[in-house]
């Protein structure tokens, strides 16, 4: 908790008291106009809308994505199908300082620099360790349900749609938390293919903060950080009883 009641704490201060050492934990004079000059003297507004619309679509396409796959893996016999989820898995252990080139060089080639299309397109591919995920809890369900269905003429989209995902509920809450969690605070990929600084998200904009007023203004960055952050607490607060059933369920399936 030191680092968060630190930050509050900071965001609070006036610029001297931030200076001054040694430092105190109780701001004297209490500055709530930090969080009033984020929005006006910073486009932070704009900051967070970017972040919002980007990081609600992905989250809603990779975990569809990866659900739609993970349900092929768990009930679809196929030859080979073992090896090729095996392949997926070792996806995870590529380090994405491995590909960050060669994608940049393909997106560079396809005019999607200085956009958020390289971040959203592949997520229709889903996440390998989502879909291992899913899978896992898509192995404990019952057989028995998918026959129930084909003995009332239904084929493997209302097997998926009318059975797996009403019952997946807890697993996907658990894919969209982790999935909101990487976009929201992703720096990396809109640090190398976002430019225009109307189209910044909130992690590069705060990383931007010091290059705007010239010194790190440590009790402007620290409230712009305790607004970004509110998002990601709230979203876990709320939905912590599916993504720990989730995690519980998925953990001991298959």
């Amino acid at each position: 908790m030191f680092p968060l009641i630190w930050m509050v704490s900071t965001s609070l201060k006036t610029t001297g008291s931030v200076q001054k050492i040694p430092q105190t934990w109780i701001p004297s004079p209490v500055e709530w106009i930090n969080y009033v000059k984020i929005f006006t003297d910073f486009p932070l507004l704009t900051y967070v809308w970017n972040t919002s619309w980007y990081t609600g679509l992905s989250v809603i396409i990779t975990a569809f994505a990866s659900s739609f796959i993970a349900f092929g893996f768990a009930r679809l016999k196929a030859r080979g199908s073992t090896i090729l989820f095996a392949i997926v898995l070792s996806t995870m252990m590529l380090p994405p300082q491995v590909t960050m080139i060669p994608q940049y060089l393909l997106f560079n080639k396809l005019g999607w620099t200085d956009s958020y299309s390289p971040l959203i397109i592949p997520s229709v591919g889903g996440s390998a360790f989502l879909i291992f995920l899913l899978r896992q809890f898509y192995m404990g369900i019952p057989r028995s349900l998918d026959e129930a269905v084909r003995m009332d003429g239904g084929g493997y989209f209302t097997i998926y749609f009318k059975i797996i995902l009403p019952l997946s509920v807890p697993a996907l809450a658990t894919a969209g938390v982790m999935e909101f969690m990487y976009r929201w605070n992703d720096l990396m990929g809109p640090l190398i293919y976002i430019n225009s600084p109307e189209k910044y998200p909130l992690s590069l904009g705060l990383a931007n903060l010091t290059a705007a007023y010239g010194a790190t203004p440590w009790n402007l960055l620290m409230a712009a950080s305790v607004v970004a952050i509110t998002p990601p607490l709230l979203l876990f607060f709320f939905a912590q009883k599916y993504f720990i059933q989730g995690i519980v369920v998925s953990g001991s399936k298959g």
